[in-house]
C-alpha cells in the first residue's frame, strides 16, 4: 500500500504541471522552472526560476509567481531527486521573484536577498528574506559554487543576476531580457540609461556565458545580454 500511495502522487503530478508549473532540464543538475502570473493585463505570462541540485541539497533562485505553486515546486523538487531545498535566493523585491520568501522561510528554508532588495521589500510591503547580503557573495553548497553580483540600477534599483562560474551559466532574472522579447517590458522601477551602463558591467565580468537564464520567455539563446542592449539602446532613441 506504500507503494502506493507513493506512486500516485507522481502520476498526477504531471497533470499539474500544465500551464502552472513547468521544468526544465538545461544542463546536468541545473533546471529552469515557470510559473506563471498576470502582470496587470489579465493576461497570464512565464516567469522563469531555476533551481540546482548538489549534494548538499538545492539551490533555489527566485520563487514562483504563482503562489498556488510554491508548495508544488517543492514536492516535484522531492520526487524528481530526492533532495530538499536547502537555500532560496531572490533577484530583486518584484513579486514574481519574492512571493514564496515567507512561505519557504516558515518551512526552514535559507532565504537571501541583498540589502537593497530588502530595503525596498520593506517599503512597498513585500515578502522579506531572513538573511540580507551586505556585498556580492559567493556561496558554496555541495559540488557547486556561484556568486552574486549588483551590476548597478536596470529593471530595478536591486537588480542582482547570479553566475556559476564553472558551468560559464548566468542566472539574469528580469535584468536580462529574452531574444523573444522586443521590449524592456516593466519599467515601473527601471532606469534606462543606467540599465545600459549595468548592463555592459555584466557583459565585461562574465563573458562568453554558456547559457543566460532570462526571467521571462525562452532562454535558449547564448546572445540574451546582447539583445537586451540592442533593446534598450532602441527604446531610449524613442
Amino acid at each position: 500500500m506504500a507503494t502506493i500511495v507513493f506512486l500516485l502522487p507522481i502520476f498526477s503530478f504531471s497533470q499539474q504541471l500544465n500551464k502552472k508549473l513547468e521544468i526544465k532540464e538545461i544542463k546536468k543538475d541545473f533546471y529552469v522552472y515557470t510559473t506563471y502570473g498576470d502582470p496587470g493585463n489579465g493576461e497570464l505570462f512565464p516567469a522563469n526560476g531555476m533551481y540546482v541540485v548538489t549534494n548538499d541539497g538545492v539551490v533555489l533562485i527566485d520563487t514562483p509567481w504563482d503562489t498556488t505553486q510554491f508548495q508544488p515546486l517543492l514536492e516535484s523538487i522531492k520526487i524528481k531527486h530526492n533532495k530538499s531545498v536547502s537555500i532560496c535566493i531572490a533577484t530583486h523585491f518584484h513579486e514574481d521573484r519574492t512571493a514564496g520568501l515567507y512561505y519557504y522561510r516558515s518551512l526552514g528554508i535559507k532565504t537571501y536577498t541583498t540589502n537593497k532588495t530588502d530595503s525596498l521589500s520593506i517599503l512597498r510591503n513585500k515578502p522579506r528574506a531572513e538573511f540580507l547580503l551586505v556585498n556580492d557573495t559567493t556561496f558554496h553548497l555541495g559540488q557547486y559554487s556561484f556568486e552574486t553580483f549588483y551590476p548597478g540600477h536596470g529593471h530595478s534599483p536591486d537588480n542582482i543576476v547570479i553566475w556559476f562560474n564553472n558551468e560559464r551559466t548566468l542566472y539574469g532574472g528580469c535584468f536580462i531580457k529574452s531574444c523573444d522579447s522586443d521590449s524592456p517590458g516593466n519599467l515601473s522601477d527601471a532606469n534606462i540609461p543606467k540599465w545600459i551602463e549595468s548592463a555592459n558591467r555584466v557583459l565585461t565580468k562574465f563573458p562568453n556565458p554558456s547559457i543566460i537564464i532570462p526571467g521571462h520567455q525562452s532562454f535558449n539563446k547564448k546572445s540574451a545580454l546582447e539583445h537586451t542592449l540592442k533593446i534598450l539602446k532602441r527604446f531610449q532613441k524613442k
